[in-house]
């Protein structure tokens, strides 16, 4: 269970950002002993991957929080953000960390299956996302995506540690980003009913 928690909890977080669960792990596997990736993800320790990374993060945090460009943003990581997820939880399910200390035990027989689950997971979440930021841009003037962006950027960090270290909690997040879903269509819902009724208006002093 721990494991799952910890995978979902990953590609969740990846929805958000493509690159905090990535280099979460990488950082805590180098530098503590919170996470042993198996052999298979080593290469997230490496130095040159972690610096690049860093660089990557840093692009999509600054592209993120500026209107207009976080929708050209949001259209590249259709496909970058459910990548990043199937890998963060192909590694996190896969790997030790110090609440999963038998991680052989959760898909040992169906290797492809943790990295699909992901890929949805980020995609699902990715697409909420993507879905809500004009809706806040809109209602906001613009003014409202630094914030939104710093917001979801929190939440992706936050989700990333407990998957690691608490994933029990990671069902809390999942309760949030479930909640904020159906609050997200449910605004659009409304802008719908809106513009529609002032359609309707217009056409009858027409």
């Amino acid at each position: 269970m721990f494991e799952a928690l910890t995978g979902t909890g990953l590609a969740a977080s990846a929805g958000l950002n493509a690159y905090i669960p990535l280099l979460s792990m990488a950082l805590l596997a180098r530098y503590t002993d919170a996470v042993n990736l198996p052999s298979g993800w080593s290469w997230l320790e490496n130095g040159w991957i972690i610096a690049i990374l860093t660089i990557l993060l840093a692009i999509e945090v600054v592209a993120d929080k500026v209107p207009v460009v976080d929708h050209i943003n949001d259209v590249v990581q259709t496909v970058v953000r459910p990548t990043a997820g199937g890998l963060a939880f192909g590694a996190g399910s896969s790997a030790e960390t110090v609440t999963v200390s038998d991680p052989g035990t959760f898909f040992s027989s169906h290797q492809w299956v943790p990295i699909a689950a992901g890929v949805l997971i980020a995609l699902c979440v990715h697409g909420v996302k993507a879905a809500a930021r004009p809706v806040v841009n809109v209602t906001t003037g613009g003014l409202g995506a630094p914030v939104a962006s710093t917001a979801e950027d929190i939440g992706s960090v936050l989700l990333s540690v407990l998957a690691i270290l608490l994933p029990v909690l990671v069902l809390i997040g999942l309760a949030l980003m479930i909640w904020a879903t159906v609050w997200v269509f449910q605004r659009r819902k409304r802008r719908r009913q809106s513009k529609a009724a002032g359609v309707e208006t217009r056409q009858l002093f027409d």
